[in-house]
């Protein structure tokens, strides 16, 4: 079944008796040194897409300035390598940290290492909660695409074009944008996962169903669009959404917050935090909407 055109997912209405624990616990891993933005990015989008509890788990070196930026989330400190990226020895500390979350989202500014290449794709593996992969947690990914045939979760990808060659086999991101559907298709065809081909036209797919978002425009082309995308997803699904309706609804809602920061701020001077800032004016329209 592919259609355009469908019903977006809605979300459960909110009860009055709720607390934090209601709307789930996330756990983000990520950041690296010159790369502590990717993670407050996703840290904040977390929080502002309605996740109850949004902890960030980051290396030594990023700590400060994650802790420092993210007032409303909770935060861990990891052994780091001497490049400042997360060491393998941190993996027991993201073990007990994952026993008290519900969501894992792995990858934004978490940098390249052998060990955090390792550790990524350990986490991939192993996790046993729903889990959203993205930036160089794609690319650790690729150089041992199989983890994912044997996955504990479910997996949401969220590559745009050149990470999607990487992760299909592709020369190029150009061959990816000859053929987005049929390359996101027959890459979940291998591989059992939610896909999110980011771009003009975002595709997500699960194999048996797929959409092409129709919301956002060319300033969400700014570094760190995608991590707001990732801590959007990751709390739809921790808000009880299943894999595939979190990446519809998360994709929708990213282009929608980013359409509504172009009509207050234009696209030329537009930057991922004023996605972020536009995510509750985007959610109460979607709210309104259904």
């Amino acid at each position: 079944m592919t259609k355009d055109d469908v019903p977006l997912p809605r979300l459960p209405k909110r009860k009055t008796d709720s607390h934090k624990g209601s709307f789930g616990r996330i756990l983000i891993v990520g950041g690296s040194r010159g790369m502590a933005g990717a993670a407050v990015l996703a840290g904040r989008s977390a929080l502002r897409g309605g996740a109850g509890l949004v902890r960030v788990a980051t290396p030594h070196t990023a700590f400060q300035a994650v802790a420092a930026q993210l007032t409303c989330c909770l935060t861990a400190s990891l052994d780091e390598t001497r490049s400042g990226t997360i060491a393998l020895r941190a993996r027991t500390e993201i073990a007990r940290l994952m026993d008290a979350n519900d969501v894992l989202a792995i990858g934004p500014g978490i940098g390249r290492h052998r060990q955090t290449d390792f550790l990524i794709r350990t986490l991939v593996r192993n996790a046993p909660m729903p889990a959203v992969i993205d930036a160089d947690g794609l690319n650790a990914v690729a150089a041992s695409i199989e983890v994912l045939n044997h996955a504990q979760g479910p997996r949401i990808l969220t590559p745009h074009p050149g990470e999607m060659a990487r992760l299909a086999g592709l020369p190029s991101a150009a061959e990816v944008q000859k053929a987005r559907r049929d390359v996101a298709q027959q890459f979940v065809a291998r591989h059992p996962c939610v896909l999110v081909l980011k771009g003009h036209g975002t595709v997500v797919t699960d194999g048996d169903r797929l959409f092409v978002n129709r919301t956002g425009n060319p300033g969400m082309a700014t570094a760190g669009s995608g991590d707001v995308l990732t801590g959007v997803i990751a709390a739809l699904l921790a808000q009880g959404l299943e894999p595939y309706d979190a990446a519809v609804l998360g994709a929708h809602a990213h282009g929608l917050a980013g359409d509504l920061a172009r009509d207050s701020l234009g696209e030329t001077a537009l930057i991922a935090s004023d996605i972020v800032d536009m995510l509750p004016a985007a959610f109460k329209q979607l709210q309104q909407d259904t």
